[in-house]
């Protein structure tokens, strides 16, 4: 992922734009089967406790799972992660 930030002044307020380019395909191919099923969740929105118990796992795993999937695709957020695979950007 890129990242380009860029100020805009209008109407005597400035704002802060921060433009990114989603990760490479190959960058999503780094994830592990358990990882890409967690980032699909994070992509529908569950939370780290209904992904822990939809894949029988504790919340601290799933945790550093998303953390995991943030630092191999170096996004920032989870709404990054949702952005980022296939079909999920609109949903």
């Amino acid at each position: 992922m890129t990242t380009r930030t860029t100020r805009l002044q209008l109407d005597g307020v400035e704002y802060m734009v921060v433009e990114w380019t989603p990760a490479k395909p190959a960058e999503l191919g780094a994830l592990t089967v358990a990882e890409r099923q967690v980032a699909d969740l994070v992509a529908r929105g569950a939370t780290n406790a209904t992904i822990a118990q939809l894949r029988k796992t504790s919340v601290r795993t799933v945790a550093n799972q998303v953390n995991a999937i943030l630092r191999k695709l170096r996004v920032p957020s989870r709404v990054h992660i949702a952005a980022m695979l296939p079909g999920r950007a609109s949903k």
